[in-house]
């Protein structure tokens, strides 16, 4: 792993890159086994959509008070409690069966129901990061560190079959194999605590601000503002709704959706190493903007194709490129604040990506209940183009390039 690190990069960024390795490894499969846990626990699709929505609900009021506070606060120690709540949360998924303590934990802890990151690790690790390198190598190693995320998730995908296997090779309890997973949820959750225990202490400065933003207000009230609407989008598809629509349109198992997850989780691991590569000839916003628009075309068409094969092919050409803006994304925004607004600027565009995309699970798991199936996957690409072309114009021009 030190090999993939940019040159010039501090040498304990390694340790961010294997912890979200290990988090997106487990937050692969549950995202696809999610909600056949639920539905065999005997819970409906409105319910798994407000289950997903209180996840990122919680996630987002967390965020939010890393970013109030978290800049007074060591982040190595915050980040040591995160991979204890991680662990605390796969065990109380594997022990409950009730859906009023499952939602409760739900909201208080780390399980991630999409592809992306939208955890409490997220904003305490971008900030190290960003300390990490600088110019160009940030963005190389923001883009190393969401690979990481989309590999580790894609083989966290396939692993989604591993219950089923168990199930008819084993003669193990289906529901009880399901548990096991998120046993194993918990367990690397402590192989998180341990790697993060391995971290330096953050660099101090003499006097903390008193306010987490300052110059940067501006700019990041309206970056937070429009990835509030991209993020509303894409809550309308994440993982968990996108396998809960596979499962219903096209009667795909388990297995199957896994298999379509590891794939596209490729797709996207090959992307993100382009995108620093794209971004250098074209910059940052550009990038961000002119890859999202075609994958978002290609869901839409998804949502309409009339056989399996054609809207998984159509889905994994929207994976291969709708993750390019990701590590750009992160690099634009510790770009365009300074430096002690880092921790704060990761954070409050976060959490309003957490709370709008907190909207959309339970909305998508309503229209998929009332049968219209299409429904989600084609306003998620709608809402996601007038996203981007509303970000190409309000930032056009200010800087923040390479």
């Amino acid at each position: 792993m030190v090999s993939l690190l940019p040159e010039g990069t501090v040498p304990q960024a390694r340790l961010l890159l294997l912890g979200r390795a290990l988090r997106a490894l487990v937050d692969g499969f549950v995202a696809v086994l999610l909600p056949a846990y639920l539905l065999a626990l005997g819970f409906t699709t409105w319910q798994v959509g407000l289950l997903s929505t209180t996840t990122l609900l919680g996630s987002a009021l967390l965020t939010l008070a890393v970013g109030a506070w978290g800049h007074r606060v060591d982040s190595r120690r915050l980040l040591l409690a995160a991979g204890l709540l991680m662990t605390t949360t796969g065990l109380a998924f594997a022990g409950l069966s009730a859906f009023w303590p499952l939602l409760l934990v739900a909201f208080v802890g780390t399980i991630n129901p999409g592809s992306g990151d939208v955890s409490v690790f997220l904003p305490l690790e971008h900030a190290r990061l960003a300390h990490a390198a600088q110019g160009e190598a940030r963005t190389l190693l923001f883009a190393r560190y969401s690979m990481a995320g989309a590999l580790f998730a894609a083989i966290g995908a396939l692993a989604a079959g591993v219950p089923a296997w168990l199930a008819a090779h084993v003669g193990l309890d289906p529901l009880l194999a399901l548990r096991g997973m998120f046993v194993l949820y918990a367990v690397v959750g402590v192989g998180v605590w341990l790697l993060y225990l391995r971290l330096p202490k953050a660099h101090e400065n003499p006097q903390p601000p008193a306010a987490p933003l300052g110059p940067s207000r501006r700019n990041v009230v309206k970056l937070a503002a429009l990835f509030s609407i991209d993020a509303f989008a894409g809550g309308l598809v994440v993982n968990t709704l996108l396998a809960l629509w596979l499962f219903q349109r096209f009667h795909l198992s388990p297995g199957a959706v896994g298999l379509f997850f590891f794939c596209a989780g490729l797709l996207a691991t090959a992307s993100l190493l382009a995108a620093p590569h794209v971004a250098r000839r074209i910059g940052l916003l550009n990038t961000m903007v002119f890859t999202h628009i075609p994958s978002s075309m290609f869901l839409m068409l998804a949502a309409l194709a009339p056989s399996p094969h054609l809207a998984l092919g159509l889905l994994l050409a929207r994976a291969a490129l709708s993750q390019m803006d990701v590590p750009t994304r992160s690099a634009y925004v510790m770009a365009v604040v300074t430096p002690p607004e880092r921790t704060a600027a990761a954070s409050f565009t976060a959490v309003p990506r957490s709370l709008a995309a907190a909207l959309g699970p339970t909305l998508a798991g309503a229209m998929l209940g009332a049968g219209w199936l299409a429904l989600p996957l084609l306003a998620c690409g709608a809402l996601k183009i007038g996203y981007d072309l509303a970000l190409l114009k309000t930032f056009r021009g200010l800087g923040g390039e390479l």
